[in-house]
């Protein structure tokens, strides 16, 4: 995120990481970095880097709807990396440091945890990175190996259905109503109210491609959820992914989507597993992951907020989200709808 969290100063972050993590912060520097978690570099008395994140557990929906299984469903996400890395020989997978406790996360409160990784001299990219067709199949090689592991028992279940449905359901149904979060709710109401159409349709869409997915018996495989550029690194070895939060059983084309959107860019999968990407699943996958970002962004600006860089910013990928889902429509396979 562009803004510090209000809840917490740079001596909390401090104190967490000493009674947690026997990390006592010699310096601190906050990164404007990501979009939902709060993250800093951190050197530590002995000299050693760290990469820490701060994640606010009322805003996890990939781990969970409250703070207390959001938080159960982050340190589930969290062993299955460390299993990935230490058991499967994946290492590729940065995993987080573990705690005193033996946790890789450490709850600060009822609604803040923290994780932390050591830091790493790597090459970053962004979510809009486009990767040339050779780094692509670097990265297809890596879900390849993923994908083919035994799932660790911390491995947690992933539903294909669009999360939070009733929330998008709710926003259209309130379309006639002023919202009053702050300065983008009436823009975000006004430009739901436009492409609700738009919307309702992918929606339907979505449901249809998820009953033929859950129809396909296609294997379930460990998949990242995101292995988008913004979460690789690259060093002389090769990538590291990173942000596991989003791990969970899945068919493959959860993490294929996120590369090509049609088998024939996804012949090196095929040549290294022997499955053949499906696309209809791959059209589920690039069409939930756009429904997604659209429900985030109306929660946010139906909630209280202020006029600042992160809400441009969100303000931007909504406008962007009903772009995609109008493109979407004219870009599905007809044999999947």
């Amino acid at each position: 995120m562009e803004n510090r969290p209000d809840a917490f100063t740079d001596a909390g972050v401090a104190a967490g990481l000493s009674a947690h993590y026997a990390i006592e912060a010699r310096d601190m520097r906050y990164l404007p970095v990501g979009f939902g978690d709060y993250h800093w570099a951190v050197t530590g008395a002995d000299g050693r880097a760290w990469f820490v994140k701060l994640s606010d557990l009322t805003h996890k929906p990939q781990c969970g709807p409250d703070p207390d299984s959001a938080l159960a469903g982050f340190r589930d996400a969290t062993a299955t990396a460390s299993s990935l890395r230490d058991d499967a020989d994946l290492e590729f997978v940065l995993a987080a440091h573990r705690a005193r406790d033996g946790e890789a996360v450490a709850r600060l409160d009822q609604r803040w945890a923290l994780s932390v990784f050591p830091h790493v001299e790597a090459e970053s990219f962004d979510f809009y990175t486009e990767l040339t067709p050779d780094r692509r199949d670097e990265v297809i090689d890596l879900l390849a190996r993923l994908h083919s592991v035994v799932p660790p028992a911390t491995t947690p279940a992933h539903d294909p259905a669009v999360p939070d449905r009733a929330a998008i359901e709710a926003a259209l149904a309130t379309l006639d109503d002023p919202w009053s979060g702050g300065p983008f709710a009436e823009p975000a109401r006004a430009a739901l109210a436009t492409h609700s159409p738009t919307v309702r349709a992918r929606l339907e869409d979505a449901d249809r491609l998820v009953a033929q997915v859950r129809g396909s018996g296609r294997p379930l495989v460990v998949t990242h959820g995101e292995p988008h550029p913004g979460n690789l690194l690259r060093r002389p070895g090769g990538y590291l992914l990173i942000d596991w939060d989003t791990v969970g059983l899945a068919v493959p084309e959860r993490d294929l989507a996120v590369l090509a959107d049609t088998p024939a860019a996804l012949t090196r999968y095929t040549d290294l597993t022997g499955v053949a990407p499906d696309p209809a699943a791959l059209a589920l996958y690039r069409l939930r992951w756009t429904l997604a970002d659209l429900v985030e962004f109306i929660a946010w600006f139906r909630a209280p907020h202020a006029h600042d860089g992160d809400t441009e910013a969100a303000w931007e990928g909504m406008t962007d989200a009903l772009e995609r889902l109008a493109a979407a429509g004219e870009q599905l396979d007809p044999t999947a709808r």
